[in-house]
């Protein structure tokens, strides 16, 4: 696994351990290279950044992002041209990861097998959720870094493979925090409300947040929204109140984090460190 720190600098030979002062590396930046992780980066503005055949979005000050999902195998190069031409690259593959096993016992059957009624109803909010993860909006608010949204026990983990009933399911793509309804739910970093649904069949009170360039944070199962879609949130805002809607066996705060349509892990999300 390779793990770069802020002003930590990767070229193409190998790893430079010792910072570097008053230089700008073509290729910089922080998080870990392993399944569902994120990494931010930063280079000289004006530079054009490529993750194997995708074109980054870069910021004028030269952040970019990009996310690796749960079961990510590829090799992957990523490639940094500076205005004047000069090329930097790096190759590399997500470590593989090993998965918790989540049972979960006393699912109802309407839950198990819903009707057809409730699964229109589930394509519908299935929808909506593409819809948001297509904006790519000029935000860098992903580039400050993540702090929890509770300060509460920890339930549920990215990744684990779920059984309900003892039957197999999806994996879970979120981290899950106890506490009681009403409880408050801060706002992971800064960014745009991008939508608020109070009863989504599955998800329940939905709330999602854009942190810029497709980063977003979606709140499951929430019982309020203390915001609206268009409102500009403050990292440790409080935006929402823990809920048990949707289907759920208990009250919880499900917090999940997309690029796009890469779910990665919000715990190594909160593991990045600023590059300034």
């Amino acid at each position: 696994m390779v793990k770069l720190k802020k002003l930590y600098t990767f070229f193409a030979i190998g790893i430079s351990l010792l910072p570097i002062a008053n230089a700008q590396a073509a290729i910089q930046f922080s998080g870990e290279i392993q399944q569902g992780g994120l990494i931010v980066g930063k280079t000289e503005a004006n530079s054009t950044v490529t993750l194997n055949d995708k074109t980054l979005s870069v910021s004028p000050q030269g952040d970019y992002v990009f996310a690796f999902s749960r079961d990510d195998t590829e090799q992957y190069t990523l490639t940094v041209t500076s205005p004047t031409g000069t090329v930097e690259t790096q190759t590399f593959t997500p470590k593989k990861r090993e998965y918790k096993i989540s049972r979960v016992e006393g699912i109802s059957k309407t839950i198990m097998n819903p009707n057809k009624k409730a699964n229109i109803r589930a394509g519908e909010d299935r929808d909506a959720m593409v819809k948001v993860r297509k904006i790519s909006s000029d935000l860098t608010d992903f580039s400050q870094g993540f702090i929890a949204p509770r300060n509460a026990r920890i339930t549920g983990v990215y990744g684990s493979q779920r059984f309900y009933n003892g039957v197999p399911k999806n994996p879970h793509y979120g981290v899950d925090y106890a506490g009681p309804i009403g409880a408050p739910v801060k706002a992971p970093a800064s960014g745009t409300v991008l939508l608020w649904v109070p009863d989504m069949f599955y998800s329940g009170g939905t709330l999602v947040i854009d942190h810029g360039h497709g980063i977003t944070s979606n709140f499951l199962h929430l019982s309020a929204s203390l915001v609206k879609v268009g409102d500009k949130v403050k990292q440790g805002q409080v935006i929402a109140k823990v809920g048990n809607s949707g289907r759920v066996t208990g009250p919880h705060l499900d917090w999940r984090m997309n690029w796009h349509s890469v779910r990665f892990d919000p715990e190594l999300a909160m593991k990045v460190i600023p590059i300034n």
